[in-house]
């Protein structure tokens, strides 16, 4: 089992708790707040926002006020690193965070080391918390459960198609691609084509005209929603009607402010919507009266920074190994309905179904 706890983990919670000059509770949440996937990170800061005002408007936790800093490491391990140190300097005592899988995965060796719980709403990379420390939770699915079930569809629904499965060599990207090219072949079936892409270029014309020498099918794309676009919109500029498959980084509506009608048709996996969730309404309408659609990652980290005051609340403290306790063995009620933590750290939801754009909008396919 994961969740024990190493005696110098504590050791530092506790030495940090009670050198604290802290009035109010340091919490945090941080993604990629600039940058190309700054998208997610306005998500992210949308919801961490909205629950502080709703926990401390019905006391705080523990009788005291939640107070949100805000990180900004634009999706690069290097400054996620920097992020999480910037954060033990202001006494943060929660992370709900990061977005990125190859952010939170390096920031995670920081949070462990001092001693503060991290809860990630959108990294989806099994190394996430089956390698890291007992401190590491997340809200959100995992990569290998997201590509068993693209896979599956790819195999069956596409059967003696071209498929080509395409990835940004990022930790998400790739880690998604390759679990859902082996589901792929686990389910009998094969790729025609197995490419890499660099994040952040505009022309992909060389890879598209690949595609279409080879006669692709199907493209399914492990990667963000920026570069997925412009795939799929380049694929039509050469005339090519190959389907766009892809996973939950599509959940903006940026995507089609990319794509435009060339995004018709795409589908994608994702957790169910929680905006659909009957405990969510309430929230729901909160962010709406604001002029905020809670897409995406807007309530995951919403309920990231619910499960945490709960757990806070429940140990009567905020220092780690009680919170830990809580966390490891509580139910928690929250806009993405109840959910537990396994002894990993992975939260145990109903998992991964389909989506499909359609005029500008994504639903249920």
């Amino acid at each position: 089992m994961k969740k024990y706890l190493l005696a110098a983990t504590m050791l530092s919670a506790s030495v940090m708790m009670a050198g604290s000059a802290w009035a109010d509770i340091q919490i945090a949440t941080a993604g990629p707040m600039t940058g190309q996937y700054a998208s997610f990170g306005q998500q992210m800061k949308a919801g961490a926002e909205q629950a502080v005002e709703d926990i401390n408007a019905a006391g705080g936790v523990n009788g005291e006020k939640l107070v949100l800093t805000i990180g900004d490491d634009a999706c690069d391990p290097k400054q996620a690193v920097a992020v999480a140190n910037q954060m033990v300097s202001k006494g943060v005592v929660f992370m709900a965070g990061h977005f990125c899988s190859g952010s939170s995965i390096p920031a995670s060796k920081v949070y462990e080391e001092e001693g503060i719980i991290q809860i990630s709403p959108g990294s989806t990379n099994p190394k996430l918390t089956d390698e890291g420390g007992p401190n590491v939770y997340r809200v959100c699915g995992r990569d290998d459960q997201q590509g068993q079930v693209a896979g599956s569809l790819l195999a069956t629904e596409y059967k003696g198609k071209n498929v080509a499965i395409l990835h940004d060599k990022t930790a998400y990207g790739k880690g998604l691609a390759d679990q859902t090219k082996a589901a792929m072949e686990a389910n009998g079936g094969k790729a025609a084509m197995y490419e890499a892409y660099t994040a952040g270029e505009k022309d992909y014309t060389a890879l598209v005209s690949k595609m279409k020498q080879e006669n692709i099918d199907v493209a399914y794309v492990g990667g963000y929603h920026t570069e997925a676009g412009l795939i799929v919109r380049q694929m039509r500029d050469q005339g090519m009607k190959t389907q766009l498959i892809s996973g939950d980084a599509l959940v903006t509506d940026e995507y089609w402010s990319i794509t435009g009608d060339a995004g018709e048709g795409t589908l994608m996996t994702f957790s169910p919507d929680p905006r659909k969730n009957p405990n969510a309404s309430g929230v729901v309408e909160k962010f709406r009266a604001k002029g905020i659609e809670p897409e995406g990652y807007v309530l995951y980290t919403y309920a990231a920074i619910q499960a945490w005051a709960q757990a806070a609340s429940t140990a009567k403290s905020v220092d780690i190994d009680p919170v830990m306790k809580a966390l490891n063995s509580g139910n928690f009620n929250t806009v993405l309905g109840d959910l537990a933590f396994d002894d990993k750290g992975d939260v145990k939801l109903p998992g991964y179904v389909w989506y499909e754009w359609k005029g500008g909008k994504y639903d249920y396919r």
